[in-house]
């Protein structure tokens, strides 16, 4: 083998990779192990507020040394392999931005009757899914008003600057647009703004591309209405003083005096005492050197400037000021919770004047030494706690350059905040030295930039150390009070943490199950071979989870299922790659040259179909979305591993066996077991293909006619609505609660099923799924609480570890809007198309006919529609999967898992018609199906041995997942064997002569 020696060193470099990254986890777990601890009383009950406090009381503080380096509990949460929502809890929620009320801002509130019906009219065009709003509002206002401009609607005094009144149509639903996009920027800032202050949550949000959606998870947040109320509140952007900190002096001084008497009398109770809380514990750490500071009151005023300052001051410049006051305050991240805590006792807080208010910067600064550090403010709040500005009076903010050509930000305000401005700035730009008034959104201060001089025009700049993208956040910030941007959630999902708890377990017995029936079948199939196979595969898990964690993608249930499906997928390359090697050895070959021939024979045929199954991943990973896409994400780094570990690691260790034991080694690839199984088979399958198109063709017939009579069972994320999952302590009729539940929602579409246990029901409505009030969910979970205590004589509880006899709870619960579902359908149905073409390409170029191609696809599009047929047959004998995203996960790994042992055949079907003597094209395809089945009956049946683990094991959540890739596998190889290769023959309209038969010598290289 060739560049074994570059195989060991990257192989050594990605576990030491993936090592690191994997340390963080088993840190973070056993911080939470010890929070734990900390919480749990002596009745064994876990206070889950009081581990939430240990946790919130350490999240800056270093629990991890690595080599010298300290990493805090929060930089360890960012490093770890983390666990998606339906794996530990949480909320999920998609946000949509109103464009209705920016249109409306920008049109100054018209009150125009056509403008007016034009917005209606793409209201009701958009809930029917019909397109962009923007695009559908200048749609319908053109067509009703064709000779009217659109300058009359929008040239006014809050567009000022940007539309005139002689533009062109063109630039103004351009002004539109970019002022909808630029909503979007503000509002997602804002959110990343709030989400930063949430806790030790580990938030994540994203945007949606094209979508005008804003997508959050928010992992163990357990109290809804906060987290909804955080996320549409209007936001609040003030302006207030600066108070320098020297000003500040006798107070800073007597609160330092406090904590070093404090330090000095209690040095060791910090340390040691069990029953304060945690935060309270490393007082003494944060006092540092003040702890040796003279307790007299001869200190110079030098000394007393310094104030806190002497806990753990960095004394670096403020990033926004141009000109660096004296005593900035910046502290080491890590302090900052012990700092609020010093501030919020009532004996601290009583030393500082009543119109100082404490606030933060909004995000850390490094020093010179690239230290992170937050810079603390003091800003003048007022007797009457009200700004003096606020975000209601700009009109207009931008990134731009000063006159030094530096990144920098322009703001305008109306005439209100312009006599404020002036009247502010140049009582500001007199002081000594230069007042600095800082800009503050939802309490934390982006900015406090100094004044130079009087602003009478309320067009402002503020300039300093600025990167291009922090004047834009900057700008965004801004603009938050300008046009009113109404944020609508239109899709949600709550996961209680006890459901969370069952599938992580459920999840990770069906890996153990799957792993184990594959590591007995391949010792007991290939003997040696096959512990080598199982060697690489555990490299080969541990390599997925490695990246994963260097990634920073969380691990969810779906995934899981894509490393159950990894390790079917590694084992088919390890037996590709030995059926090879028998081959060869049967030909007589010698030990050492069989193994170098089967491997370099099977190199490009593991290539092409891991190559192949990637592409429908990346298709699933870029239209699909939450943990869907996390099922991507682990299928497609499952691939590439499974290529190295299987192709390069696998060869290493037989080639070192062979290389210690020679020739004589015994290392056969084959057992008593396999002795059983014939070498070579001789079947007819081109000859009985028109017999399999006629039983696909019924079978698929009888799907799409029950379709048609019962229609698609759609999920909640195809069809809209609102799910619940809701847990008993004992069975309940699913039937009497759906009658009960239907009469509660008022005859609205409602099913209630069991959900993999008799004790759990999964119930769905569409109930007033159209009203976009804020107490919409409310009303609907009401409405739920008090249709099953009715009809059970229960009563709801919250909490779902205390669900008895006479107790329910809500597990998890989903809400998904009209528009969200229509758009997941549609990006579903273009993700399976695009995988199509791209097979279909990729195998136009590997194989240089479009016979192949057409065959491929066909066969893979008979996979796909088999599958959905089996759907809807089951459903008739009562067992109902639905049509969801996690289904259509389903279909395109069932098309990327096809397209495997399709390629088999493909691969030496080519090799075949390069060395056939005979013109029967038919006896050629037939014999290369036979020479391959098998590999191809093998491969898939490891396959099958770990999704019938999935199966059985991986939950409800994933039953329907399960059953569609047993299906799928098993039509797979039936659609390589009866209907990809005939159909190639069939599409080939080259003329064959009929010639005696000669088989062609299997055991040469590929063409």
């Amino acid at each position: 083998m060739q560049n074994k020696g570059l195989i060991i060193v990257l192989t050594v470099v990605i576990t030491a990779l993936c090592l690191y990254y994997l340390s963080f986890t088993y840190v973070s777990n056993g911080v939470a192990k010890d929070a734990v601890e900390y919480a749990t009383n002596k009745d064994g009950v876990v206070d889950l507020s009081k581990k939430q406090n240990y946790l919130d009381s350490i999240w800056n503080i270093p629990v991890y040394n690595l080599f010298g380096a300290e990493y805090t509990y929060k930089e360890v949460k960012d490093n770890e392999l983390s666990l998606g929502l339906d794996l530990q809890g949480g909320m999920h929620v998609s946000l949509e931005i109103s464009p209705i009320d920016i249109i409306k801002g920008l049109s100054a509130n018209s009150q125009d009757s056509a403008f007016l019906k034009a917005l209606a009219t793409a209201r009701t065009q958009q809930v029917r899914n019909q397109g962009n709003f923007s695009d559908l509002f200048f749609k319908a206002y053109r067509d009703a008003n064709p000779n009217k401009r659109l300058t009359s609607i929008f040239a006014n005094s809050a567009t000022k600057g940007r539309i005139a009144s002689n533009d062109e149509d063109s630039k103004v639903i351009e002004v539109v647009n970019e002022e909808i996009e630029n909503a979007i920027d503000r509002s997602f800032t804002i959110l990343r703004n709030r989400l930063d202050q949430f806790g030790t949550s580990q938030p994540n949000i994203q945007r949606l591309p094209g979508t005008g959606r804003i997508q959050i998870e928010i992992p163990g947040a357990d109290n809804p209405q906060r987290v909804r109320k955080l996320l549409q509140g209007v936001a609040k952007l003030e302006f207030w003083d600066v108070i320098e900190p020297n000003t500040l002096n006798n107070s800073l001084l007597a609160i330092n005096d406090i904590l070093v008497k404090e330090a000095k009398a209690k040095p060791s109770a910090a340390a040691t005492t069990t029953d304060v809380e945690p935060e309270q514990k490393d007082l003494s750490a944060l006092l540092g050197d003040s702890t040796n500071a003279p307790s007299d009151t001869t200190k110079t005023q030098a000394e007393a400037s310094k104030g806190l300052d002497s806990l753990q001051n960095l004394n670096i410049s403020p990033l926004f000021s141009l000109s660096t006051p004296p005593g900035t305050f910046r502290y080491d991240v890590k302090d900052t919770a012990k700092i609020n805590g010093i501030f919020k006792r009532p004996e601290i807080r009583s030393l500082l004047p009543r119109t100082v208010g404490i606030f933060w910067a909004n995000k850390p600064e490094k020093d010179q030494l690239g230290k992170e550090a937050l810079e603390l403010f003091f800003l003048d709040i007022r007797r009457d706690g009200k700004a003096k500005l606020d975000g209601t009076v700009i009109t207009e903010a931008r990134s731009d350059l000063d006159e030094l050509a530096q990144p920098a930000v322009s703001m305008n305000m109306n005439a209100a905040g312009t006599r404020i401005w002036a009247k502010w700035t140049a009582e500001a730009s007199s002081k000594n030295p230069k007042g600095r008034i800082a800009i503050v959104l939802d309490n934390t201060v982006y900015s406090a930039p100094s004044v130079n001089g009087e602003i009478p025009n309320g067009n402002s700049q503020i300039s300093g150390n600025f990167t291009p993208e922090e004047a834009k956040d900057l700008a965004n910030v801004l603009k938050a009070g300008s046009l009113p941007a109404p944020t609508k959630i239109v899709e949600e999902a709550i996961i209680g943490p006890t459901l969370g708890e069952v599938a992580r377990s459920q999840g990770m017995f069906s890996v153990v199950c799957g792993l184990a029936l594959v590591v007995i079948f391949m010792v007991g199939y290939y003997g040696k071979g096959g512990a080598v196979a199982n060697f690489s595969l555990v490299f080969n898990l541990f390599f997925v989870l490695g990246i994963l964690a260097q990634l920073d993608a969380a691990l969810t249930l779906p995934g899981i299922a894509g490393i159950v499906l990894t390790m079917g997928m590694a084992v088919d390359a390890n037996v590709i790659i030995y059926e090879r090697i028998r081959e060869e050895l049967r030909a007589g070959k010698r030990l050492r040259e069989a193994i170098d021939l089967g491997f370099k024979r099977s190199f490009w045929t593991i290539f092409d179909s891991n190559i192949t199954t990637f592409l429908t991943a990346l298709m699933l990973y870029l239209f699909g979305q939450g943990a869907v896409k996390g099922f991507a994400i682990t299928l497609m780094v499952g691939i590439s591993t499974t290529f190295f570990t299987a192709v390069y690691i696998s060869h290493v260790v037989i080639d070192w066996m062979v290389a210690k034991k020679g020739d004589d080694s015994n290392i056969h690839f084959k057992t008593f077991i396999s002795g059983f199984v014939a070498s070579e088979a001789n079947f007819d399958f081109i000859g009985k293909r028109k017999l399999a198109y006629i039983f696909s063709g019924t079978v698929i017939g009888i799907g799409i006619l029950l379709i048609a009579i019962q229609g698609f069972n759609y999920g909640v994320d195809f069809k809209g609505g609102r799910a619940y999952v809701v847990t008993f302590n004992n069975p309940v009729d699913a039937t009497e609660l759906k009658t009960d539940l239907t009469e509660s929602f008022e005859s609205a579409g409602t099913e209630v099923k069991n959900f993999g246990g008799n004790n759990i029901v999964k119930v769905v409505t569409s109930y007033i799924i159209d009203d976009d009030a804020e107490t919409a969910d409310d009303k609907v979970k009401s409405t739920l609480i008090k249709g099953l205590e009715k009809s059970t004589g229960l009563a709801f509880v919250e909490d779902d570890s205390k669900v008895d006899d006479k107790h329910f709870t809500i597990s998890s619960s989903t809400k998904v809007g009209a528009n969200v579902a229509d758009d997941t359908k549609a990006a579903s149905l273009q993700a399976t198309i695009l995988s199509l073409l791209a097979i279909f390409m990729y195998i136009l170029i590997r194989f240089r006919k479009w016979q192949f191609s057409a065959g491929a696809v066909v066969a893979l599009a008979h996979d796909a529609l088999f599958v959905i047929a089996s759907f809807a047959i089951v459903r008739v004998f009562g067992i109902s999967f639905e049509i969801d995203q996690v289904f259509i996960a389903a279909i395109l790994t069932v098309i990327g898992y096809s397209i495997n042992d399709t390629v088999i055949i493909f691969d030496r079907i080519r090799e075949y018609l390069g060395l056939a003597t005979s013109h029967d094209r038919a006896k050629i395809f037939n014999d290369a199906i036979n020479s391959t089945l098998n590999r191809t009956i093998i491969t898939s049946g490891t396959v099958l041995l770990v999704v019938i683990a999935l199966l059985f094991f991986g939950g409800e959540v994933l039953r329907g997942f399960s059953f569609a890739l047993l299906v799928g596998v098993v039509v797979g190889t039936y659609s390589s064997i009866f209907m990809a290769a005939p159909i190639v023959l069939d599409f080939d309209k080259v003329q064959t002569k009929k010639t005696p038969d000669v088989k062609p010598e299997p055991k040469r290289a590929i063409a």
